[in-house]
């Protein structure tokens, strides 16, 4: 059995590393970690970088693998799994995603996001989140609340295609766009699911519509008392022990 991990906005793959590490003790399963196009991995001049343009490339990912994957999303990753929890569950054996919340109608995005949103507000926020060197780039994380060395793995990988990819993303992702797709997520219900519900996120909705989103979707929601929105980073041992027992589980 293969375990896959995507990651979101402003990530690399590199986000995964304190979890992984602390992971390996519980599962002995092929571990892959996936980039979407911008985020650490070539964003093409054709590809489309919408909410249905990364749900088809995930498809893709995963469809070259000789058997349905257990997988794993943070941020926008945990977007893109939820699409395809909701379309091609034939290509799951488990789902984990963080931010399913932003299908309930009654989600609003957070500030910035709603910056990135509108046009030229959106252009100038990313100028001033990814200039300047790597070293800059990586003190701007850790202002975020990504620790060290994970942010200045992380700044290595950022620049101006993950910021296209992040105004092109956000933008297709309006409330009236994501409401409409709301209305699929009992159909994740098909696959058994997990929803990390880190108490102190405030960018991806209120612990009472996640745990309701969690439901809607026929999955189990664990609360992390105390970790925010990148606590795969901030208490990898913690996030680790959650995913062996869900896994174990089923």
């Amino acid at each position: 059995m293969t375990i896959v991990f995507v990651h979101g906005v402003p990530l690399t793959s590199a986000a995964w590393r304190p979890l992984l590490d602390e992971l390996s003790q519980f599962i002995h399963e092929d571990v892959v970690r996936l980039s979407p196009p911008g985020f650490g991995a070539p964003l093409s001049s054709d590809f489309d970088a919408t909410i249905d343009g990364y749900r088809n490339w995930l498809v893709d990912e995963l469809s070259r693998f000789e058997a349905p994957v257990h997988i794993v999303g943070h941020d926008w990753g945990g977007g893109h799994v939820a699409e395809v929890a909701m379309t091609r569950p034939d290509l799951l054996r488990s789902w984990v995603s963080d931010t399913i919340a932003g299908y309930e109608p009654d989600f609003v995005w957070h500030p910035l996001a709603q910056t990135w949103q509108t046009p030229g507000e959106g252009e100038r926020a990313i100028e001033e989140i990814f200039e300047g060197d790597a070293d800059e780039r990586a003190a701007r994380m850790v202002e975020w609340g990504i620790p060290e060395p994970v942010a200045g793995e992380v700044a290595l990988g950022q620049g101006a295609e993950m910021g296209r990819a992040i105004l092109a993303l956000y933008r297709s992702a309006v409330p009236s766009v994501l409401n409409e797709r709301g209305r699929d997520l009992p159909a994740a219900a098909a696959r058994p699911g997990l929803v990390p519900i880190a108490t102190e996120d405030f960018t991806v909705g209120s612990i009472v519509i996640r745990h309701r989103a969690a439901e809607r979707a026929g999955a189990r929601a664990v609360e992390l008392e105390g970790l925010g929105h990148w606590w795969m980073i901030e208490g990898p041992a913690r996030a680790a022990r959650m995913l062996a027992e869900f896994w174990n589980g089923l």
